[in-house]
Order: structure tokens, then sequence, then C-alpha cells
């Protein structure tokens, strides 16, 4: 497969942050934030495959600083790196006072997608080519990432084994 540039796959969504957004910290709900984060990431993940694609796991987000109401946010996410099937999509999340026009980096998060058929099965990906200082960072240090994410991966398969499915009520 002929190789894809991460801009191929960028998106962009920015939003205000309005009174029923915010937490008990006047901030912007952490689950809020995800679901942007979700829905932007499948976005390039699918542009980038041209296929179904689904979350295979949220590898991590890292909320840096707080979002307040008086900022918008703006999210960036593109293919980083990928697999056979599967992608390596980057969330970067910007805040930035509407008054003064400050802006910061106020979280980042990696999440993996699956490309498939219309039958759900596992279908190939083409590579990623970086381009900017930014995706070649990310690109140089994503095999560590898929190492890290395959161990975390055979660690809660682990755990699931010894995991009880009863109904609570049913539970000693």
């Amino acid at each position: 497969m002929e190789p894809k540039f991460c801009r191929e796959s960028r998106c962009v969504k920015i939003s205000r942050v309005f009174p029923n957004d915010l937490n008990d910290h006047n901030t912007l709900f952490g689950g809020k934030l995800m679901a942007y984060i979700d829905d932007i990431a499948s976005i390039s993940a699918a542009r980038h495959a041209r296929a179904n694609v689904v979350t295979a796991s949220t590898d991590s987000v890292d909320f840096l600083c707080p979002i307040r109401q008086s900022d918008s946010v703006c999210l960036t996410s593109y293919v980083t790196w990928t697999g056979r099937t599967s992608m390596e999509v980057f969330v970067k999340v910007v805040a930035e006072d509407l008054k003064t026009g400050e802006r910061r980096i106020a979280a980042t998060a990696f999440l993996t997608f699956v490309a498939l058929d219309d039958q759900g099965t596992p279908v190939p990906v083409p590579p990623v080519r970086p381009e900017s200082e930014e995706e070649r960072v990310l690109y140089e240090t994503a095999p560590r990432r898929a190492e890290l994410r395959k161990q975390h991966r055979n660690e809660s398969k682990a755990l699931a084994a010894h995991l009880r499915t009863e109904k609570f009520w049913d539970e000693v």
C-alpha cells in the first residue's frame, strides 16, 4: 500500500466552553473532553483507512492544565503510526483564552483504532509518512508506545481472567 501523509488524516475541532460543560471546579468536565477526543480521533482513523474503524483502546489521556469557561478548546488529531490493521491516532488539545489570546497545551491523547471491512473483519491500512518535526517525533517514538500497549493489553487480559461477572447481589 502507498504511504499516506499524516496531514491527510488531520482533523480540527474548535468549541466554546459553556456553563453546562463545567465540573464542580468550574473547568471543562473531563468526560466531555474525552468524548471530543474519541470523536475526532475516529474521523482521523477513518480518513486514513477509508474504511470503518473501531476504537481498540484509549491508550492515554493526559490532562495538563485546566480548561476554563473563558476558553475555547481546539482539538487536532491525525494518524501517527500504523500496524497491519491498526492505527495510532494522536490528539492535541489547545485551550485559548478568548480575551487574552493566550494558548496552551491543555491535554494530549493517544488512541488505537482498527480498520474493518463491512463484515467486521480487520483490513490492512496504509503506512504513515510524517513531514513536520512534531509528526516525526511522534512517528519515531510510536514503536515504544506500541510495545507498551501490547504489554498493557496482555496484563488487562490476565486481570480479566480473575474478574467475576455475577450480579452484584449474588457476590459473596
